[in-house]
């Protein structure tokens, strides 16, 4: 396995990734699938605004799982905070994959000189909790009842990383 900066080939491995998360997960909370055109433009946006969109890939360039981070939130005084999103093949979960890359991102966001990650998570996703605090992420906040899919309301847990000082 490697971990590797995105390209636009990988978008359809992604989009796939991203999609099983929509119909089969309450990790993304959208309803709306998407395609390797739509993946495309999101990885060339990601990166046109210096963020890192990661793969793992395995030897014949298969791509595993994936991970970003971009703007917590738009406005000037969050600069040095960003919330990321990681997601592995369902075929791969419990194999590393997710620190694996959460690790690298936790590395390219100190690069980046950021001061803040954060982890926005369905309370009840306990493996993908247990990664984040394995990984130092501590539990800062939980909102209850802030979201709905597959007909049920779903809490909100927020976690986060001290990276260092910023910029």
């Amino acid at each position: 396995m490697q971990i590797r900066d995105a390209q636009a080939g990988d978008a359809a491995g992604i989009a796939a990734i991203y999609n099983y998360a929509v119909t089969d997960t309450l990790a993304i909370w959208n309803e709306r699938t998407v395609d390797a055109s739509d993946r495309v433009a999101w990885i060339a946006a990601r990166q046109a605004q210096g963020y890192p969109v990661l793969v793992a890939v395995d030897e014949t360039g298969g791509i595993l799982g994936y991970a970003s981070f971009g703007d917590w939130r738009a406005f000037e005084g969050f600069r040095h905070t960003v919330e990321h999103s990681v997601y592995v093949r369902p075929d791969c979960h419990g194999k590393g994959l997710g620190r694996a890359l959460l690790t690298a991102l936790i590395v390219r966001a100190r690069e980046a000189g950021k001061h803040v990650m954060v982890a926005g998570i369905e309370a009840g996703n306990e493996a993908s909790i247990r990664l984040h605090r394995a990984c130092g992420f501590v539990q800062t906040a939980l909102m209850p009842q802030v979201g709905t899919k597959f007909g049920r309301w779903l809490d909100l847990a927020f976690l986060q990383l001290m990276l260092g000082e910023g910029k």
